[in-house]
């Protein structure tokens, strides 16, 4: 039995099963493990870690009368926040004007136009962390084109730029992250209203957020095994870096602050300047949840990126402590509960992947059903509108693909080969 407890009632003989957090913020190589060693359990609460799932089938159980919530207490509380959230339509509506190359595009057409996007980004960003690293100020008319590309791409399709993005390799992981950081800040800033102005702020925010790690020993941001406290430490720094890296330059001072405060969290524990609540700004607050979202979907050399669909759910899961709450709801609404790629179970016993998020409700996307639980077979791959009328099929639960272990299942959803870009 799984029960979630502070840390500061974790003790030795504990099993500790996972932590309530990303990968990105504990200096342990494995989060499953039985509890034994003081220095293990120091540096556990030294972390910015506040809570941990424990296994009380496989170690010490609480005391009596300890604080803890058990894992069916949790998955119903989010599962009852996220199905909340997806009450309303799946996004804002978006005014078009007379731009014939802003016109919506089918998921398919745009895929093809957001690979070369991501192909000649990716070039970009590289260069710019270059030229950063060589002491260069930012031409911010460069990364300005840059934002404007994307946007432009998010506004045809929201899904097909966001999603490609994710499938970045480890070695790719730094650069491209800022690309998918700023779709995702794009996409959001749309989602909660704000001006063309603001949005275009906010693109550039998710573009430049990870600069400061140009200021970061090759060798350590791209380590493939368990960093050591001074190595964790350096990576801790590059938000100042990147502030600091930014300031000769014209950026705006909002995007500065989003720079300078994406690792901040709502309840104060964040870094560098353990900000909280309402004085962590709003460009900030969008970019730690595009900022994680990203990363936990994400391949690293030490770790597989988990499923949209169940990284969201452990974000709504956190979201009292990480993340601006009302942010995080209009972020679920901008990709959908079950965002495209997640590996999904329909009523029938089928597995499917989602491919697009529909028109009406988020609990409804366009899934592409590939697979027979029953038989145990592939069967010949079918899209399926779950918000069709009178379509009887509907989700009934996520599915882990590690352990399922397609290989082809990006080119499922894509239609596109390998890494298409």
């Amino acid at each position: 039995m799984l029960k979630r407890i502070d840390v500061r009632h974790l003790v030795l003989g504990m099993y500790l099963h996972e932590f309530c957090g990303s990968w990105m913020e504990h200096p342990f190589w494995r989060s499953r493990f039985l509890l034994t060693d003081p220095k293990d359990l120091a540096l556990i609460r030294k972390t910015n870690i506040r809570e941990v799932w424990i296994d009380v089938s496989k170690g010490l159980d609480v005391t009596p009368g300890t604080a803890a919530v058990s894992r069916e207490e949790v998955d119903a509380q989010v599962e009852s926040d996220l199905h909340h959230a997806g009450d309303d339509q799946a996004g804002l509506p978006i005014d078009l004007g007379k731009d014939d190359a802003l016109k919506p595009s089918a998921m398919s057409d745009e895929l093809r136009r957001a690979a070369s996007i991501c192909a000649s980004a990716k070039k970009a960003v590289v260069s710019m962390f270059a030229e950063a690293r060589m002491g260069r100020a930012l031409d911010a008319q460069i990364a300005q084109g840059m934002v404007d590309e994307i946007s432009d791409s998010v506004i045809r399709n929201p899904g097909a730029l966001i999603s490609l993005a994710r499938l970045k390799t480890a070695d790719d992981y730094t650069y491209m992250h800022s690309v998918a950081v700023c779709a995702l800040m794009v996409a959001l800033a749309r989602q909660i209203g704000m001006d063309e102005q603001a949005t275009r702020l906010a693109g550039l925010a998710g573009l430049l957020h990870d600069l400061g790690k140009a200021a970061i020993p090759l060798p350590i941001l791209n380590k493939p095994g368990k960093l050591t406290d001074e190595e964790f430490a350096i990576i801790r720094g590059h938000p100042e870096a990147g502030h600091s890296m930014l300031q000769p330059s014209s950026v705006h001072p909002a995007v500065l602050d989003a720079c300078l405060h994406h690792h901040e969290k709502i309840d104060g524990t964040g870094y560098p300047h353990r900000l909280k609540g309402s004085e962590i700004s709003v460009l900030a607050r969008m970019a730690a949840i595009c900022d994680v979202y990203d990363a936990i979907t994400s391949d690293r050399p030490y770790k597989n990126g988990w499923d949209p669909s169940e990284s969201l759910r452990r974000m709504a899961e956190w979201t009292h402590d990480h993340f601006d709450g009302r942010l995080l709801q209009a972020f679920v609404k901008t990709i959908g509960i079950y965002p495209v790629g997640s590996l999904v179970r329909l009523a029938s016993g089928r597995l499917g992947v989602v491919t697009e998020q529909s028109g009406g409700s988020l609990l409804a996307p366009r899934v592409k059903v590939f697979f027979s639980t029953k038989s145990d077979l592939r069967i010949p791959p079918e899209i399926v509108d779950l918000s069709a009328p009178g379509c009887s099929e509907k989700i009934v639960g996520r599915e882990n693909p590690d352990q399922w272990n397609f290989p082809d299942l990006n080119e499922i959803w894509s239609g596109l080969p390998g890494r298409p870009w």
